[in-house]
């Protein structure tokens, strides 16, 4: 949130050749590979962070290059979302990654961060 709040830039992570790529066969599958603050996963999903001005973009794929659906890309980005109205994260659906979109004024307002004790 501090980057959104300072307007500053949540740029994906510089390309490392060296790390074992799952696929190359669909843009954006191996995106977050690289060890980076803005990315990470839950359960079987990866996702990764990148924004720019005024959007927030969520990247969700498969940890193992399985497909992901529509749904569980959504349950992903309403975990990492919370207090966000689903109403207001635009859907770029996939079959093997899943995009969502949503402004940084929504995220300021709505957005609810895990308390220290959530964190555990």
């Amino acid at each position: 949130m501090d980057r959104i709040r300072t307007d500053r830039t949540i740029k994906l992570p510089p390309f490392d050749p060296e790390i074992s790529r799952p696929s190359d066969r669909f843009a954006l599958l191996s995106v977050g590979l690289e060890p980076n603050e803005f990315g990470g996963t839950i359960d079987r999903f990866r996702y990764q962070f990148e924004g720019e001005e005024d959007l927030l973009h969520i990247i969700v794929t498969g940890v193992d290059d399985s497909h992901v659906t529509p749904m569980e890309g959504q349950a992903v980005c309403g975990f990492l979302l919370a207090g966000v109205s689903p109403a207001l994260i635009w859907l770029r659906p996939g079959e093997y990654s899943q995009h969502f979109y949503v402004g940084h004024d929504e995220l300021v307002g709505n957005l609810r961060l895990p308390t220290d004790a959530d964190r555990l």
